[in-house]
C-alpha cells in the first residue's frame, strides 16, 4: 500500500498519472482503496479544456495541477482516531478524486448497500446534484417536464420526476443514442432536435399548455432564452447545467410578460446541517439514491458505456474530447491497478 496513483490535468488538455504518496488518515477521517470513479463528463471536460471566461468561478476553482472527478466508490482500509461510524472492509462513496488511495471525513462518506454495485453506487455524486436541482423546482403530480440536454445529469434529470409522478417527460438532445437511453428511463417523448425547434412538439405532448418545468442541463449558454417558448405561463426553468460562459446567457421579455421564474441549482445548495425546516444535505440524498438503487426504482448500471484502466486516462479523456455524443457512464476501474 506504498504506491498511489492519481489523474491530473497539468495544463490545458493535458493528462497525466500522478503518485502522490499514500495519504494518512487524520482524526475523524478514513483511507479508502478505490474501486471506481465515475467522470463527470460536463464539469471535466469544462475544466480540461478551460471551457470558461476569465473572473468565472470556473477560472478561480481550475488550478493546475488539477485533481479531476468528485465520484468514487471504494473499500476502507485504515480510520483515524475517533472514527466510529466505518470500519476497514466497508464499502463506501466520497466526492474524492480519480485516485487509488483517498481520504475522506467520516461525516462525508455514504454506506453502500450490498445490493448495489461499485459501478452503480459511483453515480452517487451526480445524483445529488441532480436530486437538489429537482428539489428546488418543487414539482407537484402529474407536471409536464421537458429535459434539455441528456448527458449523465439530464439522464437522472428524466428519472428522478418520473418517481414524483410527471405524467409527461420530454427529453430533447441532438444524439440519437442519449435518446435512447432517456426512453429506456421513463422518457414519455423523445425528440432528436435543438431546443429551438421543440415548441410545436412540446406543444401537441401538453395538449397546448407547454411545460410546467424545463430543465436545461446543457451548460451551453445559447439554449437559455430557447427554454422560454417551451414553459408554460407561470412555469420554472431549471437551470442544472453550468455555463462556463454565463454573460452569454440572454433572457428575453417573456420571462417578465409570462411571469417565467428561473431557478438556479448548484451542488452547494444543500444544507451543510439537517433541520427539521431543511432535512435534504448531500448525505441524506445520497442516501435515498443508494435506496432507489437497492429497490430498482432508478437504473444506473445500464448506462455505463465505456470503462478505462487509469493507466489509459489520456486516452478516455482524448475520446471524449473528439466525441462524446455515443458515451454516458464512463468508469476507471482502479482494481485494475
Amino acid at each position: 500500500m506504498n504506491r498511489n496513483t492519481a489523474v491530473a490535468f497539468t495544463g490545458e488538455n493535458l493528462v497525466e498519472l500522478r503518485e502522490p504518496p499514500v495519504p494518512e488518515p487524520a482524526a475523524g477521517e478514513v483511507l479508502i482503496r478505490t474501486r471506481r470513479t465515475l467522470i463527470s463528463t460536463g464539469t471535466e471536460l469544462t475544466c480540461l479544456g478551460r471551457r470558461f471566461e476569465p473572473g468565472s468561478h470556473w477560472d478561480q476553482w481550475v488550478k493546475y495541477p488539477f485533481f479531476p472527478g468528485y465520484s468514487n466508490a471504494g473499500v476502507v482500509v485504515k480510520t483515524g482516531a475517533g472514527v466510529t461510524a466505518f470500519k476497514p472492509g466497508d464499502r463506501v462513496a466520497s466526492r474524492a478524486a480519480h485516485q487509488r488511495f483517498v481520504v475522506a471525513p467520516e461525516d462525508a462518506l455514504v454506506r453502500i448497500p450490498d445490493a448495489v454495485s461499485d459501478d452503480e453506487a459511483v453515480w452517487f455524486g451526480i445524483a445529488c446534484i441532480v436530486q437538489n436541482g429537482v428539489r428546488r423546482a418543487r414539482h407537484e403530480l402529474g407536471d409536464a417536464v421537458v429535459v434539455i440536454g441528456l448527458g449523465l445529469l439530464g439522464q437522472l434529470a428524466v428519472q428522478f420526476p418520473r418517481l414524483l409522478g410527471a405524467r409527461e417527460i420530454i427529453a430533447i438532445d441532438t444524439a440519437p443514442r442519449r435518446l435512447e437511453f432517456a426512453r429506456a428511463h421513463g422518457a414519455t417523448l423523445a425528440l432528436e432536435k435543438s431546443a429551438a425547434d421543440a415548441r410545436a412538439d412540446v406543444l401537441a405532448a401538453t395538449g397546448g399548455r407547454l411545460a410546467d418545468v424545463v430543465y436545461d442541463v446543457t451548460g451551453h449558454p445559447a439554449v437559455l432564452p430557447h427554454t422560454f417558448p417551451l414553459t408554460r405561463t407561470l412555469g420554472k426553468i431549471v437551470l442544472l447545467g453550468d455555463a462556463g460562459n454565463p454573460t452569454q446567457q440572454h433572457l428575453t421579455g417573456e420571462l417578465i410578460s409570462r411571469g417565467l421564474g428561473i431557478i438556479g441549482a448548484h451542488d452547494n445548495n444543500p444544507p451543510k446541517i439537517a433541520t427539521d425546516a431543511d432535512w435534504w444535505t448531500r448525505n441524506h440524498m445520497a442516501d435515498l439514491f443508494m435506496t432507489y438503487l437497492a429497490q430498482r426504482r432508478m437504473r444506473v448500471a445500464d448506462l455505463v458505456t465505456h470503462r478505462f484502466a487509469p493507466a489509459q486516462a489520456a486516452e478516455a479523456y482524448r475520446r471524449l474530447v473528439e466525441d462524446r455524443s455515443t458515451a454516458m457512464g464512463v468508469v476507471f476501474d482502479w482494481d485494475a491497478v
